[in-house]
């Protein structure tokens, strides 16, 4: 079941998202108590709107559902890159061929052009039709590295059943949000309480 997206539902970025986009990215698909969900890139809209907010795209940009649908692929490809390197199993071919994919389709560099009116200029070598190649590119460049740098040891998956989010984990700390800690902490309380045997 899909709800709608609301500040309410939607935790705060986990940490380590507001550092790495790839990581919030991972975590855009939320899976919430109560066997809810919230996908924020969900419809073009909030896609674009996503990458607004990143900075990964201009206002107004008006993406096609083809163009959120490369989003949403990417991002799980991403995820399955971070499970793999959190669970300490081989990354999976496919995830990574379809990362360097999207590092190799669009140029970093920003190229230098002439125009007599103008002279010498520096701009990217896209039309704006391609924003999207550019943003998958950036995101993939990040994620490359997020699991190659120095924070790639301190990945980890959050610890409050149902989340699914990413989180890089701060002491012993292994959640993504107070609310799934406080969440964590309650169900451990209740399985002590559990197996206590009962009074005489």
């Amino acid at each position: 079941m899909t709800g709608s997206v609301t500040g309410e539902q939607t935790p705060p970025p986990a940490p380590g998202a507001e550092q790495y986009p790839a990581l919030d990215l991972a975590n855009s698909a939320v899976t919430l108590p109560g066997g809810h969900s919230v996908d924020l890139l969900g419809s073009p809209a909030a896609a674009d709107r996503w990458l607004v907010e990143h900075a990964l795209a201009p206002a107004g940009a008006d993406l096609q559902e083809t163009c959120a649908a490369r989003l949403r692929s990417l991002r799980e490809e991403i995820r399955s890159l971070l499970a793999s390197r959190v669970e300490g199993r081989p990354a999976p071919a496919g995830a990574l061929n379809a990362l360097n994919e999207a590092l190799t389709r669009a140029p970093a560099a920003a190229l230098l052009h002439w125009h007599p009116g103008r002279g010498l200029y520096r701009a990217a070598s896209h039309p704006t039709t391609q924003i999207v190649e550019h943003a998958l590119a950036a995101l993939a460049a990040d994620a490359a590295d997020l699991l190659t740098g120095p924070d790639a040891d301190r990945l980890t998956a959050c610890g409050s059943t149902p989340c699914n989010r990413y989180l890089l984990r701060h002491g012993r700390r292994h959640w993504c949000s107070t609310r799934c800690g406080d969440r964590a902490r309650a169900a451990r309380a209740y399985a002590r309480r559990a197996a206590q045997p009962p009074a005489e």
